[in-house]
């Protein structure tokens, strides 16, 4: 009971959250923009040219400046787009965010975004709802799984009240940031999302985020094989241009990092980049249109005022750029809303497109737009069922769903074809972190060991060197665990890891026994997961020898292989922290 009073109080601070961090948007950005104090500032219509001419391509360098210092000075963690440390931070520091974070993640992304950084507000809101529901459970001295549900109760909140979609956020919770679904974690999600939701409605209003005409949505009662044709391929598109996206974000990060330089003219110099895109926009088309958040551009494909065909896709084209150079050169800011405004480009785009070579068509841009919007978010994010559903709250019309699921589901499977990791993990995947991908059930654990778990191993004599491996394991590249023996004693066991390790120091003649662990669990291949993990972590051990009998002394003919910790986190989705010599 006491945990729905946190998550009210949860939902409560990532309501008001939503509220003041906007308002510090609107603050900078006319501050920055036009010298005024003001929060007057409707994201869904185009910011008007600055009194500053050409010099407003300095506006956003001025922003990297103070951005830089901040987030080098006092939160390194704000830097980026936020979910990810989120996400860390539940699955490899046991949910432990520092008060700080959500303090500079506030104030550094509002001037990131109100300077026109091509981000979006989402991810630093659910990063400030989650710094609240993890300080609070600290303070409180809460359990571990109260301490993750109140963080996936922030996210949710924050989420939700960005987008008055409490259902969405609710999703987004469960699909990215809960490590256990149940009651006793998903009613706390709930009740937080549902405050959150209408602490925002209070000052926002209960419209949604974007004004799409009903109208102009066609029905899906309408719609002709060939239509669904359409979306099924737009779903595909969308799925290729995600993990462009995806990529292109963190090779421009990896760009920026190998300039000579330190972080702040890698981030000034970056922001010089996208000022200049800002100016070009301005002075070819009439509008910045990729700076910022993005939403009147969005707004004005929904209206259909953009349905120039070029013009779309060369909208697709610089709000890659801007996104990644904003982020990849050291920006705070999130990556939702770019997203949200290259799908709906890249629908509306292609509906034309379809229409041209087949006018009997007659696709509905507006409709393939909202389609696209939702395709983005779910193949990028890995948050399929969020894409559909938030959509779907944002628009009301649930007549679309049938052609969502169909493209979402497209476009989600095509870019984990292409890109295992989403957008949120491949940053988590680069520092060594391994993020569960779903939740698995008990009965995976009550399997049998070797049913699930087959390493490749192979016994080798206790005076082996690196140089006497077999070729064959050499020149292949994939290395198995090894078992040490002197005669017919197991001496030690070396993993595939640390043989992959030894052999990238190129020193040839270090013995197999030096680099060998000589302390390790000894289990019988007719044990359950769940027994085995108990058994390692018992004995504080990472690795294993899998055997017949354990309780006699074991010989080469006993042995039914080994594995590590490793192995048992990939076969059964754990993350890698709960290894049992990590617990703390």
């Amino acid at each position: 009971m006491l945990l729905i009073f946190y998550a009210i109080l949860v939902g409560i601070i990532a309501g008001l959250g939503a509220i003041v961090f906007r308002l510090l948007i609107a603050l900078f950005h006319n501050l920055m923009f036009y010298g005024l104090w003001s929060f007057d500032y409707n994201t869904l219509l185009h910011t008007p040219q600055s009194s500053w001419g050409i010099a407003i391509i300095a506006v956003p360098v001025f922003g990297a400046l103070i951005v830089a210092y901040l987030v080098k000075n006092f939160a390194p963690e704000a830097k980026g787009h936020g979910v990810p440390e989120v996400i860390d931070a539940i699955n490899y520091n046991h949910g432990i965010i520092h008060p700080k974070v959500a303090i500079i993640k506030s104030i550094a992304s509002s001037i990131s975004i109100g300077s026109g950084g091509s981000v979006g507000r989402e991810g630093p809101i659910i990063q400030i709802g989650a710094t609240f529901g993890s300080v609070m459970a600290q303070w409180l001295k809460l359990t571990l799984w109260q301490r993750n549900t109140l963080i996936a109760a922030g996210a949710g909140g924050g989420i939700a009240a960005t987008f008055n979609t409490p259902m969405g956020g609710i999703i987004f919770a469960v699909e990215i940031m809960m490590v256990e679904i149940g009651t006793r974690t998903l009613v706390p999600v709930m009740v937080a999302t549902a405050t959150a939701s209408y602490i925002g409605q209070l000052y926002f209003g209960a419209t949604p985020s974007f004004i799409i005409p009903s109208l102009n949505l066609s029905l899906p009662t309408n719609l002709s094989l060939e239509n669904y044709v359409v979306y099924a391929l737009l779903g595909l598109v969308v799925g290729i241009l995600a993990m462009i996206y995806t990529r292109s974000i963190y090779l421009f990060e990896d760009l920026f990092d190998r300039m000579p330089g330190n972080y702040y003219t890698r981030h000034m110099f970056g922001m010089v980049l996208v000022g200049v895109l800002m100016y070009f926009m301005l002075q070819q088309f009439g509008h910045y249109y990729i700076q910022g958040v993005g939403y009147a551009t969005i707004q004005d494909i929904l209206n259909g005022k953009i349905n120039e065909i070029g013009l779309l896709f060369f909208l697709i084209f610089v709000k890659l750029i801007a996104v990644s150079l904003t982020l990849g050169s050291g920006a705070s800011g999130g990556v939702f809303s770019p997203a949200l405004f290259m799908g709906a480009a890249l629908g509306a785009g292609l509906a034309m497109i379809a229409n041209q070579i087949y006018p009997p068509l007659a696709a509905d841009p507006i409709s393939s737009a909202v389609i696209g919007m939702a395709c983005m978010i779910g193949a990028s994010t890995g948050a399929a069922i969020t894409g559909v559903v938030m959509i779907l709250e944002m628009t009301n019309e649930y007549r679309l769903l049938v052609p969502l699921i169909i493209a979402v589901s497209i476009a989600y499977t095509v870019r984990h074809a292409l890109l295992m990791p989403n957008i949120y993990t491949l940053k988590l995947v680069r520092r060594g972190h391994s993020v569960p991908t779903s939740l698995q059930n008990h009965l995976y654990l009550m399997s049998g060991l070797l049913d699930v778990i087959k390493p490749y191993f192979i016994i080798l004599d206790n005076n082996t060197t690196l140089k006497n491996l077999p070729i064959n394991i050499v020149k292949k590249g994939s290395y198995p665990h090894v078992i040490l023996c002197d005669k017919d004693e197991i001496t030690a066991l070396v993993s595939s890891s640390t043989l992959a390790s030894a052999l990238k120091t190129g020193k040839l003649e270090t013995k197999l026994s030096s680099i060998g662990e000589t302390h390790f669990s000894r289990v019988e291949d007719s044990m359950s997961v769940i027994n085995v993990y108990s058994k390692l972590h018992y004995d504080n051990a990472s690795i294993a020898l899998v055997v017949k009998k354990a309780n006699k002394k074991i010989g080469i003919s006993d042995i039914s292989g080994m594995l590590t910790w490793d192995d048992i986190s990939k076969a059964s989705n754990f993350p890698e922290k709960m290894a049992p010599n990590t617990i703390q």
